[in-house]
């Protein structure tokens, strides 16, 4: 018994460094590509940032102040070492540190899009379960309709309606900026409603897949109770995807958010981040597009861990390699 526990313990350590080892190697490769993708985007900052009006004499003088005189590989170099001491370098446009412009917009992009990722699985996931028990029937086919609606429908659309019904119309919440909690009902829920309908489609199709399962048959043929059936069985295993779906979302509190803060004009990360590609705003652009993919790596990686702890087959398959 002792052996067999420490076989699974090691297999599981192997799973993990693996997991880390290829997420390690990802992370080092993304300075690269961001950087390289950034140099292939048509325009000048410079330029833009010193106007129309400016003359080639200071426009070389800004270049060499902001070190863009320099050929591209020796500004990669310099890019990759800031970043590797945690300096995520100097904003062109707001002429401040971009560590400070994303730590004041950090804040409002969590407080919007927090809210409506947990509200998307609170809900979505329980509809999705009572559709797949109630297969066939009316709320099923009302589940589901509903959910087809907003998981078919633009984000952007979705926000100018919900502006238009309840700011415009109704008057109950504002339609842009803060002024108050309820100035983030109408972003949330834009953000929320395409997202519940994701994780309800999820949930039931997961659902109805377990109910297929042999094991399934057999607790009903020995006569077991359904709420133990549906609950210690089906729900259990069906979840799984689902949990991993969670922490997969988890990066796209950032980068999900630009439509939504533009439309809203919300002043978190997303519509920094829109500004920023606008305005070309380079260094702002890279370490936001970086925090998305390092996020993104190590999520990943998290639910790809919390999988094999839940599901035994994944457990069974790192035992036998």
């Amino acid at each position: 018994m002792q052996k067999r526990g420490g076989s699974k313990l090691s297999a599981m350590l192997r799973y993990v460094t693996k997991k880390l080892l290829i997420g390690a190697v990802i992370v080092i490769l993304v300075p690269t590509f961001i950087f390289l993708i950034m140099q292939l985007v048509p325009g000048d900052p410079i330029e833009l940032m010193a106007g129309e009006r400016a003359t080639r004499e200071r426009i070389e003088e800004l270049k060499r102040t902001w070190g863009l005189d320099k050929p591209a590989y020796i500004q990669y170099l310099y890019w990759l070492r800031n970043l590797l001491t945690g300096n995520m370098g100097y904003s062109y446009v707001h002429k401040q540190p971009v560590a400070h412009l994303i730590e004041a917009r950090l804040f409002y992009t969590i407080v919007l899009t927090l809210p409506a990722l947990l509200l998307s699985f609170i809900i979505g996931v329980p509809l999705g379960v009572i559709a797949a028990l109630k297969r066939g029937k009316f709320i099923d086919n009302l589940i589901e309709g509903v959910v087809t609606f907003f998981y078919s429908m633009p984000t952007y659309w979705l926000g100018l309606m919900l502006m238009l019904i309840f700011g415009l119309r109704l008057g109950w919440f504002p339609i842009s900026g803060i002024s108050g909690v309820k100035s983030a009902v109408l972003p949330i829920l834009t953000y929320a409603l395409p997202s519940i309908a994701t994780s309800a489609r999820t949930a039931r199709t997961e659902m109805l897949e377990v109910l297929t399962e042999d094991y399934i048959r057999t607790a009903w043929a020995k006569g077991l109770p359904s709420k133990k059936v549906i609950l210690s069985h089906a729900l259990r295993n069906a979840l799984i995807p689902v949990t991993v779906m969670f922490f997969l979302y988890l990066p796209w509190i950032i980068g999900g958010a630009v439509i939504i803060e533009t439309v809203f004009a919300w002043p978190g990360m997303g519509s920094l981040l829109y500004k920023s590609i606008v305005k070309q705003d380079y260094p702002v652009v890279q370490a936001i597009v970086f925090i998305i993919a390092v996020l993104t790596v190590l999520c990943n990686i998290l639910g790809d861990i919390i999988a094999a702890l839940l599901d035994p087959r994944i457990r069974l398959e790192q035992e036998e390699v």
